[in-house]
């Protein structure tokens, strides 16, 4: 078994794994559960290892205290680099649980055996517990990473369904999210934003801090930043209000309206080609001329507006500022990355900064989960000794959380006379994708965080460098898996695009693999070849031969009612994770609406530990991508972002939900690869291939909204 980042970082089996004195097996990782069910996984993995009862496995949440730093929960990562981990950690604990047994019962350990935690000597039938032998005391040894694992044919827990871990108190309302926090003397706080990005506070009337300073409500002001505080949450929300409309904001030349398509091609551009994945440090190879073999040449351009991660619940943060230390509690994805850009923000060794994560608001990415957290500990900075719990409104939350952005995408392939793809281009124009708070040189961390930028000793925001990893960010799934004869990529990372963008589940993934796919329906099109075939004659790779096979023969082929279509796309996540195929049947109404009204997902990801947590990660991708392609796109005009409710941002309703058909293949032993992604691409092309089935209408630029079906009818933005 080859190491991987987090068993770099953390080697010892105490790292990971803990024995109590109660016999209670507790699991440490520095991955966060927000509802993708992690800690489901790896509580079924350290107990199949452990041959322990499942109720038996605390999986503990991550904090910077014990948590082994695993960076940042993302990218499809979990199951390779924690889930490994914990497997290696606790097969290497059984091991040596084993070896201290023999000895103190005197046994050859080839005659031991493990049941329910309890270790038995066949040989003598004497016994001992996990608590008797190991109950608190460290392992002290490292993880064996040539250790023999469970073979898949012996397991009795991995690959079974079982209860997501906090399901129960979710259900019945008992658990408590960041936002529910109490602590004692607690106070409430909310920020009182600007108007947008580029506006200052010029003055403040002084009668109406004074006045709510009388009741007891705590202004904090540090440049342009400003929050209020107090015990009671009511008057605070109030007291909010009153602060921004005593602010005089200097709101200079507002946010320059654009056609952000446009600026998307025309901008100054960090320029590289893209070879296996990964971008190079060279001159672009030139723009060629189709193949002289060539019968057919198409190219087409496809589109994607600002996304907004619309979190269900606006971010929360909480801190309490004691004695030269900072306690945080967040819901932030990566604690540890946090931790450092905090400590460089506020001249802080990391090691006096103590990050707890507490499930909140879902991330899907960078959204204001690390913002707020620091927010909050502006407030509490300013007033110390006090915890304070700090809450974004749902119009912080829309217009201030960094968006998925824009891309667009151009492609072009010529194909021979039998139907084959003999030359394959494509350019992909975005702005980053990569503004976490991370650490880095010059302030790199710091700068990142939204408050940094309005505070009286202010940070310029940090001027993003181009993502050197494969598959990173705006080039993530650029090259198709498909085997495709002189390709020719290129990623444009563009400079000055409008709006503040990071993170968002799939990063460039979604948007590109929309194009491709929509591109592979049109030139199988063209070459008058059923599209299924058309790919398949691509695809070599044999487990993605199969999951589009599963898919096709699960989604059928039967007539469906004029009005209606059908259309499929498939991808590997990152061109190294979960294999996914989805397919997709809707119906495009009189009024140009696009009703989903079945869908088909059949994925390989690899050993399954957890089927119906993988089947919750497989449909929830598909249904927020979904939204993402019907209905979603940040607006905004020179006052600002305009997209700041569910009725100016509208996502995908319970109404439009499809019947969902998932097929999961399991590949016993095989590596378990990440799936939390794995369906957002290809959903995007499936919908744009059904409705061209449906319609005759090829849509290109999302949303796929009825203005734009209607645009497309007319001849526009085809």
């Amino acid at each position: 078994m080859a190491s991987n980042a987090s068993l770099d970082k953390a080697p010892n089996v105490d790292d990971w794994l803990a024995i109590d004195t109660d016999g209670r097996v507790r699991v440490r990782t520095g991955k966060v559960d927000i509802g993708q069910r992690v800690s489901t996984a790896l509580g079924l993995i350290a107990a199949e290892e452990l041959d322990a009862p499942l109720d038996s496995v605390d999986v503990l949440r991550a904090d910077t205290d014990r948590a082994p730093d695993e960076g940042i929960t993302s990218g499809s990562n979990s199951m390779e680099e924690s889930g490994n981990a914990v497997r290696l950690a606790t097969a290497t604990a059984r091991r040596h649980m084993l070896a201290r047994a023999a000895e103190l019962l005197d046994v050859d350990p080839a005659t031991l055996e493990i049941e329910d935690g309890l270790i038995q000597s066949r040989a003598t039938n004497r016994t001992l517990t996990f608590a008797e032998l190991q109950g608190g005391r460290p392992f002290g040894i490292a993880i064996d990473l040539g250790i023999a694992s469970k073979p898949a044919a012996q397991y009795r827990l991995v690959g079974r369904p079982a209860a997501a871990r906090g399901m129960a108190e979710i259900v019945s309302g008992k658990f408590q999210f960041l936002q529910d926090m109490e602590l004692p003397g607690m106070l409430h706080a909310r920020v009182v934003r600007p108007p947008h990005y580029h506006a200052t506070l010029r003055g403040l009337d002084d009668a109406v801090p004074r006045r709510l300073e009388s009741e007891e409500i705590r202004v904090i002001r540090d440049g342009s930043f400003l929050a209020v505080a107090g015990a009671d949450e009511y008057a605070v929300i109030r007291a909010a209000t009153r602060l921004f409309n005593a602010a005089d904001w200097d709101r200079g030349a507002g946010l320059e309206p654009q056609d952000i398509f446009e600026r998307l091609r025309g901008n100054e551009r960090t320029s590289l080609p893209v070879v296996d994945g990964t971008p190079q440090d060279a001159p672009l190879p030139p723009a060629t001329e189709p193949p002289a073999n060539a019968a057919v040449t198409l190219s087409a351009r496809y589109e994607r507006p600002y996304h907004m991660h619309a979190s269900i619940a606006p971010s929360a943060g909480a801190a309490l500022w004691r004695d030269g230390e900072l306690t945080v509690w967040s819901h932030s994805q990566g604690i540890y990355i946090l931790r450092a850009a905090m400590a460089g923000a506020l001249n802080l060794p990391e090691t006096a900064i103590h990050i707890h994560h507490v499930p909140g608001a879902g991330c899907y990415g960078h959204n204001g989960a690390d913002d707020a957290a620091f927010d909050a500990v502006l407030a509490a900075r300013a007033i110390p000794g006090v915890p304070v719990l700090l809450k974004w409104t749902r119009e912080d939350e829309n217009a201030w959380e960094p968006y998925g952005s824009c891309m667009a995408m151009d492609l072009s392939a010529s194909l021979d006379n039998s139907g084959a793809v003999i030359a394959w281009a494509q350019e992909t124009h975005s702005d980053t994708h990569s503004m976490r708070p991370r650490p880095g040189a010059g302030g790199a961390g710091p700068a990142r965080l939204l408050a940094t930028r309005y505070l009286a000793d202010a940070i310029q925001p940090y001027a993003p460098q181009p993502n050197m990893q494969t598959h990173g960010g705006i080039h993530r799934n650029m090259d198709p898996l498909y085997d495709l004869p002189n390709k020719r990529l290129v990623k444009h990372l563009v400079r000055d695009m409008p709006l503040r963008t990071s993170s968002m589940r799939t990063l460039g993934a979604f948007a590109n693999i929309f194009a491709i796919e929509s591109f592979m329906d049109e030139l199988a099109e063209a070459a008058g070849i059923d599209p299924l075939e058309f790919r398949l004659r691509h695809l070599g790779n044999p487990r993605a031969r199969d999951v589009l096979n599963a898919m096709a023969a699960k989604l059928g082929n039967a007539p469906l009612p004029e009005g209606q279509g059908r259309g499929f796309a498939f991808s590997q996540y990152k061109n190294v994770k979960t294999y996914a195929a989805v397919g997709i049947e809707l119906e495009v109404t009189d009024a140009a609406e696009i009703v989903l009204k079945r869908a088909v997902v059949a994925a390989d990801a690899g050993q399954i530990v957890d089927p119906d947590g993988l089947t919750a990660q497989l449909e929830g991708g598909l249904l927020q991508s979904a939204s993402w392609a019907l209905y979603e796109s940040v607006e905004f005009d020179r006052d600002g972002i305009t997209s700041r409710d569910w009725d100016s941002y509208p996502i995908l309703r319970f109404g439009n939900v499809p019947v969902i058909e998932t097929v999961l293949i399991d590949r016993p032993g095989e590596p378990f690869l990440g799936a939390g992604e794995a369906t957002s691409g290809p959903i995007a092309g499936a919908i744009a291939n059904a409705v061209r089935n449906a319609s005759g209408l090829r849509l290109r630029r999302m949303p796929f909204t009825p203005d734009a079906l209607r645009a497309a009818a007319m001849g526009n933005h085809e």
